[in-house]
């Protein structure tokens, strides 16, 4: 039996095929009430109170109707278990819909189109935080956090981004000249976020969207939500116009502060390079060379 079955078995569940293999290992699941989504976390990323937290969040803004998957419990009522190789198992409602767009591939929609649903993103993501206001957490709710420690500080979440190997002197210093402005000019209202708005965890179902892949969320701030969601297309024609549209669905106009929320994504994803991909792995140049992109804008500009 695999790890994956035995994990199914307390929902009664079969496995159907694996969906995404990145923080966590993710399988579409058959169970009786229809279809799931079987998540077996990575080992030391996320504490098992973090994990119960994370559904806790999801399954309130569920509750609030909000298009967001809601946490399954298992057969004995547990909404986390564990396994017996340590780690632990969860299971979410099934969303439909296709994602947003892929890394690295320009959007298959028409750009009105995408338009019209990174307004509607934004909209959704002021739904989740002003919901997200109005809950009183419960007692030992944990999650990381996106302040301004955690994006810049000297030990930020994902890592020490100026530190990465593959970065060339040069970029060594543009990465600390790019956080000690970020430390200066980061600000604004702090609550539980997403903070993992990709295109992959946004589903779309018409004209609507939903979200999914809560596993990064935590406290931070609000605006880094919507420099998260903008982070994959900062290098495309279409970038301004899709960060209008999403700002205008949120409500804000403090454009200077969503790209620097954008430059600070990039630079947290340089540091969530270093321990998980492997030393050749193009990907550490991309993500490198996007954020000495950003940087270089956004410090042109003071």
């Amino acid at each position: 039996m695999t790890l994956a079955e035995e994990a199914a078995g307390h929902w009664g569940g079969r496995v159907i095929r694996l969906i995404r293999d990145r923080e966590n290992h993710v399988f579409e699941m058959a169970v009786p009430e229809g279809r799931a989504a079987l998540r077996l976390h990575r080992a030391g990323y996320q504490s098992p109170a973090a994990i119960r937290s994370e559904l806790w969040w999801c399954a309130e803004l569920a509750r609030a109707g909000l298009p967001v998957p809601a946490a399954l419990p298992a057969g004995g009522g547990a909404l986390l278990v564990p396994l017996s190789d340590g780690r632990h198992a969860s299971a979410i409602a099934w969303m439909g819909g296709e994602a947003l767009g892929e890394a690295a591939k320009p959007f298959t929609r028409p750009l009105p189109q995408v338009l019209d649903l990174y307004h509607a993103l934004g909209a959704l993501l002021v739904r989740v935080h002003r919901v997200t206001d109005g809950l009183v957490l419960p007692e030992g709710f944990t999650r990381p956090r996106w302040d301004l420690e955690g994006l810049v500080g000297e030990d930020p979440h994902w890592g020490r981004f100026w530190e990465h190997p593959v970065a060339t002197p040069d970029q060594r210093v543009l990465l600390i000249r790019a956080r000690d402005a970020l430390r200066e000019r980061l600000s604004g209202d702090i609550g539980l976020i997403h903070a993992d708005v990709l295109r992959e965890n946004v589903l779309v179902n018409d004209r609507s969207v939903s979200l999914i892949d809560f596993d990064d969320s935590g406290y931070g701030f609000r605006l880094h939500d919507l420099g998260t969601a903008l982070v994959q297309t900062v290098q495309h024609p279409e970038h301004p116009q899709l960060r209008d549209a999403l700002m205008a669905g949120y409500g804000t106009t403090d454009s200077a502060m969503v790209e620097a929320f954008v430059l600070a994504r990039t630079l947290a994803s340089v540091g969530w390079t270093m321990p998980r991909l492997a030393p050749e792995d193009p990907i550490h140049r991309s993500h490198l060379a996007r954020a000495e992109f950003c940087a270089g804008r956004i410090l042109k500009h003071g």
